[in-house]
């Protein structure tokens, strides 16, 4: 039976370069770490993660608005306003449920 042989891409010297490169400089360095050792900045992040090292840089927190009403409750007003069953449009926008809020208030004002 043949041996299989691993290829590898990175030599010892330029994993134990990499590490302390990023160890100095951070995730803001893998750029200049991925120029130096002529790899992309995917490989690298790749490799540091595979060593142990890596650490993700934090994801931004998200607010969500919560402004205005729901559209469940736009769905509720626009009921009321026009007499009938507005199920139909459970898949419309707020802005848009918004607008016809607007036009049947304004075609009730004129009856």
């Amino acid at each position: 039976m043949s041996e299989v042989k691993k290829t590898t891409n990175y030599t010892v010297e330029q994993v134990t370069r990499m590490c302390e490169m990023y160890a100095s400089l951070g995730n803001e360095g893998l750029d200049q770490i991925a120029k130096e050792l002529g790899k992309s900045v995917r490989s690298v992040r790749s490799k540091l993660v595979r060593e142990g090292v890596y650490v993700a840089s934090p994801k931004p927190v998200t607010v969500k608005k919560n402004t205005g009403p729901t559209k469940k409750e736009l769905l509720n007003q626009l009921e009321a306003l026009v007499g009938f069953s507005v199920t139909s449009l459970q898949g419309s926008t707020k802005e848009g449920l918004l607008s016809l809020i607007e036009f049947a208030k304004n075609d009730s004002s004129r009856a």
